[in-house]
């Protein structure tokens, strides 16, 4: 199975970020709904279902992760040239834009399950990761890891983790930068109340 098709992304910090959507998208919250001393966390897991096995699939990710980083690069540097894009009656239109789509492709949905695919889905948290950065003229930085070992895992993550590559993006300069000891433990301990 291909890595690409097999990949997963979301947001995990701030952790309440999908209920801020939602808020956001429904006119009970405004832009920006993460706050400058925030991190914003972003993951994206390649093998998702299967692992990342053998030297084509590993290269496949970490193009896919490249071409990731370098997508985040141009929204964050578009966001910051174009301001008028930033005001929040342009992006909560985009955004339910996006909840319309969305819900025409989930027919049948309750509308909490809908709203609940809205606040995970990635061209939205990729642009909420990319709105924020740019919006408060943050650094951010990425880190690939794996595939990732059975030993470097906690036991409670060893079966969702192990083969998996994680890629992480957060709006700070570096890992240093971070309030905690390791790019991987906030991950880690938001997939583990997940």
């Amino acid at each position: 199975m291909p890595v690409l098709s097999d990949s997963y992304m979301g947001l995990f910090l701030p952790a309440d970020i999908p209920a801020r959507i939602t808020r956001f998208i429904a006119g009970q919250a405004d832009f920006p709904y993460i706050k400058r001393e925030e991190t914003i966390g972003a993951f994206f897991i390649f093998g998702k279902d299967h692992g990342v096995h053998g030297d084509s699939e590993i290269g496949e990710a970490r193009d896919l992760a490249k071409r990731t980083v370098e997508q985040a690069a141009r929204d964050i540097r578009m966001y910051a040239s174009m301001p008028n894009r930033l005001d929040p009656a342009f992006t909560r239109e985009n955004y339910t834009k996006r909840m319309l789509q969305i819900a025409v492709d989930s027919r049948g949905l309750r509308q909490e399950e809908i709203n609940e695919r809205v606040a995970g889905d990635p061209t939205i948290l990729s642009d909420c990761f990319a709105q924020h950065v740019a919006f408060y003229k943050q650094e951010f930085y990425f880190e690939i890891f794996g595939p990732l070992k059975k030993y470097q895992l906690p036991p409670s993550l060893q079966d969702r983790l192990e083969s998996r590559m994680i890629l992480l993006g957060y709006n700070a300069k570096n890992a240093k930068a971070l309030p905690f000891a390791s790019s991987l433990e906030a991950f880690f301990a938001w997939l583990k109340s997940h």
